[in-house]
């Protein structure tokens, strides 16, 4: 933080406070001083470090993974934009909130949902 902002008189301004009276950077600075498990790091501190690869291995390696190709896929991913209201709706209900959706429409195209998958019937 630079020497010329009274830490006093920032104390109780908020990080957008500050960035507005003073810039971003300075905003920045004191949002550190003002916590106490932050410090700058050292050039000893930059010397002793190591990739992430070197440290966990096994964490790295199942990240680069990732969830792989579905073994039967039954689901096609899409993006699709929906009103706010409508996902904020599903979202409230926590984890599951895209199936939800999906029951949703399932049950719109073809009636009573069940678990079983049901193939459009065909108009004719």
């Amino acid at each position: 933080m630079s020497n010329d902002i009274d830490k006093y008189e920032i104390a109780n301004l908020s990080f957008h406070e500050i960035a507005a009276k003073y810039g971003e950077e300075s905003a920045i600075q004191a949002g550190i001083a003002a916590d106490p498990d932050a410090r700058e790091l050292t050039e000893e501190d930059f010397a002793k470090m190591r990739p992430a690869s070197e440290v966990v291995p096994h964490i790295v390696e199942n990240w680069r993974k990732g969830r792989g190709r579905q073994k039967a896929p039954t689901k096609e991913q899409i993006t699709i934009r929906l009103d706010a209201e409508l996902t904020a709706h599903f979202r409230s209900g926590g984890p599951g909130w895209q199936t939800r959706i999906n029951n949703t429409l399932r049950e719109a195209v073809y009636g009573k949902t069940t678990n079983a998958r049901r193939e459009p019937q065909s108009s004719g």
